[in-house]
């Protein structure tokens, strides 16, 4: 890695803290995927925020949904904000990539683009962990930045960081493959409200887990 490269996700973040919440809260298309998913979500559902940063609005709209929320971030400034800010949920400071957690612990996985600081290989693992831990008919909504992407070092937010990521139809590809039947996909593009961050392009995807009692996707 590059002289003056982030050295994975809890770096980045333990730096950014607040500054990410206040660029990315406005993004009209998580709220539309929270309002999806949270209508769909019965009272006390179980639900994994993967990546949940300072725990809004993810965890926070969950929570207000009565949903139990679990939130995993790898860093320990962003997991001390959620507690602060959104004491209804519980939060770990833990990596993905280590977390573990029985088939079907989950109603719903959310994943806000979490999978972006990781190997591609590593990407296509925490895709096969999470659609191990839904529950049949359980909900799986994601975003990310889509591109054949390997470790590529890019700036954002004013810090050098390397990303990687699938194409589109890779994404959609591999999920489906795991079981999961994509109910909707966008993509987009997100103006963040930051001088240090230019435009993005997003991909939105919602999911469920085929089989088992659960209402018909819309």
């Amino acid at each position: 890695m590059s002289d003056g490269v982030l050295n994975g996700a809890a770096e980045l973040f333990d730096g950014l803290g607040v500054e990410y919440e206040h660029a990315f809260v406005r993004l009209p298309e998580q709220h539309a995927a929270l309002t999806w998913l949270t209508s769909r979500l019965p009272e006390g559902a179980r639900v994994l925020d993967i990546g949940s940063g300072t725990g809004r609005p993810v965890a926070e709209t969950l929570v207000r949904a009565g949903c139990r929320v679990t939130g995993i971030d790898v860093s320990p400034v962003m997991v001390e904000l959620a507690r602060s800010r959104v004491p209804g949920a519980r939060f770990e400071q833990v990596d993905v990539r280590e977390f573990r957690a029985p088939s079907g612990s989950f109603d719903a996985v959310c994943a806000f683009f979490p999978l972006l600081l990781m190997g591609q290989e590593e990407v296509g693992a925490t895709l096969e962990h999470i659609a191990d831990w839904l529950a049949p008919g359980g909900y799986f909504v994601m975003a990310t930045v889509p591109g054949d992407l390997r470790d590529e070092e890019v700036e954002w937010m004013g810090r050098r960081v390397a990303v990687s990521s699938y194409s589109t139809d890779e994404y959609l590809r591999r999920i489906r493959q795991l079981g999961l039947e994509v109910v909707h996909w966008s993509t987009s593009t997100f103006h963040p409200d930051s001088e240090s961050a230019g435009p993005e392009d997003h991909l939105f995807c919602y999911a469920r887990r085929i089989g088992g009692p659960g209402r018909a996707p819309a």
